[in-house]
């Protein structure tokens, strides 16, 4: 990839930056679809991250950028804009930058998520999924998965209170859909998805009792570094069809590109 004077420019914000592969796949993309657009990383503490979209609105040749952990939620305060997936998830992971410097925030997490397992033969609908997690990933997870026809929804999140936000916002947009928070076994469901950070440092424990899950249980996660984490590693040993968060990731490339105008 040639970077000139024409190339657009887009950002992926996050704290800490090692583990972020966004940029990456998002130049591989640009770069076999003849975008002259190219994505670099951006390590921007909390305390900083307003000044840093302050700046952006400025920058004429920088068509968006990226969030990821952990300003998907702290982002929102500083657009002008939210699309309606982005208001109902209560979060943003990507935000495009109009010719004008206004900023419109949308998310693609949890659409990239489903079009993944769909891509692995799993579809959602009717299916028992035990979600990890209530946050920015988590929340878009979850109204995608409601969406997609979830027989049943249960989410477990370390602060309850949280996590039944969550399905209480999830119950109010997709009745059908049965959805309950707490504590739960992961062998009772078909589906298990972690969309929580716990995965990403070597020496993080194991976020479910995975012990007693039968081989047909399908084991996802949404953390691209390590590409295997030690839930996927465990769950495979278990004879379990196992789904990284890198696919999540490769789904959303066309629909990140639409939504920039790239």
């Amino acid at each position: 990839m040639q970077i000139t004077g024409q190339t657009k420019i887009m950002f992926v914000l996050a704290h800490p930056i090692g583990h972020v592969r966004a940029p990456a796949v998002l130049n591989a993309h640009f770069e076999s679809t003849g975008k002259n657009v190219a994505a670099s990383p951006l390590h921007v503490a909390p305390e900083d991250l307003n000044g840093v979209v302050a700046a952006i609105r400025h920058m004429r040749n920088v068509i968006g950028f990226g969030t990821t952990i952990p300003h998907k939620i702290e982002v929102m305060r500083f657009l002008d804009e939210l699309t309606p997936n982005a208001k109902n998830v209560g979060a943003v992971n990507f935000t495009r930058r109009d010719k004008d410097g206004r900023l419109i925030g949308h998310n693609t997490d949890g659409l990239g998520f489903v079009a993944g397992l769909r891509l692995n033969d799993v579809d959602p609908a009717g299916k028992r999924i035990l979600q990890l997690g209530a946050g920015g990933a988590g929340r878009a997870v979850a109204f995608a998965l409601a969406e997609a026809g979830a027989g049943k929804l249960r989410i477990s999140n370390r602060d309850g209170g949280k996590g039944q936000a969550l399905a209480e916002a999830i119950a109010a947009h997709y009745p059908k859909c049965d959805v309950t928070a707490g504590p739960a076994a992961a062998e009772d469901f078909d589906v298990i998805v972690n969309t929580t950070s716990v995965g990403m440092k070597e020496d993080d424990p194991i976020p479910v009792d995975i012990d007693r899950l039968a081989p047909a249980t399908v084991v996802a996660d949404v953390i691209m570094t390590p590409l295997v984490t030690r839930l996927l590693a465990r769950a495979s040993e278990r004879g379990c069809k196992t789904i990284g968060g890198k696919i999540m990731l490769d789904q959303q490339m066309n629909l990140v590109t639409d939504f920039l105008r790239a």
